[in-house]
């Protein structure tokens, strides 16, 4: 069943006391130690904003902030229309991994085009390659992501806190809601001291969310299953409980056939998935173009054939980001997936 939407219309501050509690029990904020009160205060000459020095418990690690980060390195695409959401953009000064134009509006593809890119080497299973010292060199002060070959402690002797998604750090066995979104949103409203900017944020995605919610009643479909096929014929994942596409799904009235997993991704077979024999498929594909050699790549696969979805051309295509990690662009493909569904019932 869909997750229960947050108020749409709730008071300013309930809404960000509420964030900040949502976000201690997740496990994303904030132990913060002298510094003043508050994330959103004007800071006194030579003194340190309002909520800072500023700890955050980030999966295994505690990163610390003595003030705003200023120079941020992206290892990852997801955290970008976040940064963009709160007013911290402008402050990447370098980028490594794809970042499809396909994710952006034509004005922001055109300023991230503008970011010096370090690395576009994705190997077949969309890990990104890089070396840390190319990442040591642009002297950031915050880095998201945190690719093989890269290490939180070289990072921190060279002066950067690195945040990676908390959705990748496991969830529990709790299944994902888009509280997991609003939670790190307002996460990074305090890392930058945009609190006011972070409330706002997430309050139009929560609209949007129940706009769709709303509108979904009967799609014609009752199950779905969400695919990551490795480039070249290697494994196949799915993905669980723990996933946003769950969260997705639960937005939409759909039933996950693989939510009965807790884990966020798994490898699997063609015999689970034949089991299931969900309504429709989701192939999510990273990169370049329109997806559709990847679909093609998918429905090639003989074992595969005898699929209802394949049978029946019940497959979208989607950018990885739309789905995963935790991130505006998520809502972007909850609205995807909705129009894709309503135009297959028109």
């Amino acid at each position: 069943m869909p997750q229960p939407p947050a108020p749409r219309e709730a008071p300013a501050l309930t809404r960000r006391r509420a964030l900040r509690a949502l976000a201690g029990l997740v496990g994303l904020t904030t132990a913060c130690t002298s510094g003043g009160e508050g994330t959103g205060g004007a800071a006194g000459p030579g003194s340190a904003p309002g909520g800072f020095p500023l700890e955050i418990a980030n999966c295994e690690a505690t990163l610390r902030f003595d003030a705003p980060p200023e120079r941020i390195v992206l290892l990852e695409s997801a955290p970008v229309t976040t940064l963009d959401g709160i007013g911290v953009l402008d402050r990447v000064v370098g980028r490594a991994g794809v970042f499809p134009p396909g994710y952006y509006e034509d004005e922001l593809a055109d300023r991230i085009e503008a970011i010096p890119a370090l690395s576009e080497d994705i190997d077949a299973s969309g890990h990104l390659q890089i070396s840390q010292e190319m990442v040591i060199a642009l002297t950031p002060d915050i880095v998201f992501g945190l690719p093989d070959g890269v290490t939180r402690e070289a990072l921190a002797d060279a002066g950067a806190q690195v945040v990676v998604q908390d959705i990748y750090c496991g969830t529990g066995g709790e299944r994902a809601s888009f509280e997991t979104l609003h939670a790190t949103i307002a996460t990074y409203g305090e890392i930058f001291d945009r609190a006011d900017e972070a409330e706002a944020l997430t309050a139009s995605l929560q609209d949007r969310v129940q706009a769709v919610s709303d509108a979904s009643g009967d799609l014609g479909v009752a199950t779905a299953a969400v695919l990551y096929p490795s480039v070249g014929g290697g494994p196949l994942y799915t993905y669980g409980a723990g996933s946003m596409v769950t969260a997705q799904l639960d937005a939409l009235g759909l039933e996950n056939v693989f939510a009965g997993s807790a884990e966020r991704v798994v490898e699997i077979s063609a015999e689970p998935l034949l089991d299931a024999d969900p309504d429709v498929l989701i192939v999510l594909y990273q990169g370049e173009g329109d997806g559709g050699a990847v679909v093609e790549e998918v429905t090639a696969q003989d074992q595969l054939a005898s699929l209802r979805a394949v049978q029946q051309g019940a497959l979208l295509p989607l950018l990885f980001n739309f789905a995963e990690p935790a991130s505006p662009l998520v809502v972007d493909g909850l609205e995807r997936i909705h129009e894709w569904l309503l135009a297959r019932e028109g």
